[in-house]
């Protein structure tokens, strides 16, 4: 490939708050961008026409409008930012000889093939066109290699955005009650509820508070759930601007995730980078990212083992410096303008190589 600018074609949600960092990144880095997206949100796209009522053939009906515009654009590749959008990508343009790159998350490999012999030959089906993968970790790679090895692959964290980690707390005081916030979606998936019920007598106690998202498709179910068990010092955020919410996030004292698997999600560093003391659930993918001298961790859906894990942090049990290591673990490991540097290499790898 010659030095002329990289020219992408993008699809992906455009209301993914990764690719609200990712687009402008890539354009900051002398990229040219298109999105295409199925979804409608604010950031700028070419909107994918949504046909019929089931969710999924959405992107199945999609494929002959990508295909024109692919070839309307000329793009150097294509880029589809997850699983759902890797198997568009495939079905438009199997014939054609852009090389097609996915950005894997972890629910594409490690949920979504095990739910039906119809979703994993899918997923089998999009990996087999892909020229490349992007991975953010090597769990995630070696799942998906059970699948169908990728030709070429990535494996990185999404990682944080250098000037934001002047956001890391200044003042390591726990507050009383203590501040707990667990901001993945809700889904099934994220096993909100389960914090809900498992914590709930440390809620009546007035030990902590518990800070939830309102995003999600269970929002509305899992908030009128909280108002019928009456569980006290539950807070619901709106979706916020992303500086803005890592001032939110930095106001806690503690991070808490219980998904039901998971890799090296892009919450957990950005709560890293702000000071907070991480309680994850013990999976082999966060492990990777992990060690017991970063994170406190508990066994999965065990409310005695997750509150045990909070009562190290009332006991004092969590070493001194432990907020100032994964401050360190992140500028080192995953600075988010290094990634897209790398992602940006990779893509040139794969247009070289086909």
């Amino acid at each position: 490939m010659t030095d002329k600018k990289l020219k992408i074609l993008l699809l992906g949600d455009c209301r993914s708050f990764k690719l609200e960092s990712y687009v402008p990144e890539l354009k900051r880095q002398d990229c040219e961008v298109i999105l295409a997206s199925v979804e409608n949100g604010a950031l700028e796209h070419h909107q994918l026409n949504r046909r019929g009522p089931i969710k999924q053939l959405h992107y199945t009906f999609a494929a002959g409008q990508l295909r024109r515009l692919a070839i309307e654009i000329g793009p150097d590749i294509i880029e589809a930012h997850d699983g759902n959008y890797g198997y568009l990508a495939a079905l438009a343009l199997r014939n054609s000889k852009l090389p097609i790159n996915i950005c894997l998350l972890g629910p594409d490999i490690i949920i979504a093939p095990h739910k039906s012999i119809f979703h994993k030959i899918k997923t089998v089906f999009a990996l087999s066109h892909a020229a490349g993968i992007v991975a953010d970790s090597e769990y995630l790679l070696s799942e998906t290699r059970k699948l169908a090895p990728p030709k070429q692959s990535m494996v990185a964290p999404f990682g944080i955005e250098e000037r934001f980690l002047e956001l890391h707390k200044k003042d390591y005081t726990l507050s009383q009650p203590l501040k707990v916030i667990v901001p993945r979606h809700q889904e099934k998936f994220y096993n909100n509820e389960f914090i809900l019920r498992a914590l709930a007598p440390l809620l009546e106690s007035d030990k902590i508070s518990l800070t939830f998202s309102t995003t999600g498709s269970l929002a509305t179910e899992f908030k009128a759930k909280t108002k019928r068990l009456g569980c006290p010092n539950v807070i619901f955020y709106e979706r916020m601007e992303r500086q803005e919410f890592l001032k939110f996030m930095s106001s806690h004292d503690v991070y808490l995730t219980s998904a039901l698997t998971d890799s090296s999600p892009v919450s957990l560093i950005d709560a890293m980078a702000m000071g907070l003391i991480p309680v994850i659930v013990d999976t082999p993918g966060v492990k990777e990212w992990l060690s017991e001298s970063f994170a406190l961790t508990f066994r999965q859906n065990d409310a005695e083992d997750l509150i045990s894990a909070i009562g190290k942090i009332f006991e004092n049990k969590v070493p001194d410096d432990i907020r100032t290591k994964n401050l360190g673990h992140v500028r080192q490991k995953a600075i988010f303008e290094n990634y897209v540097t790398a992602r940006i290499e990779h893509l040139k790898r794969l247009i070289n190589n086909r």
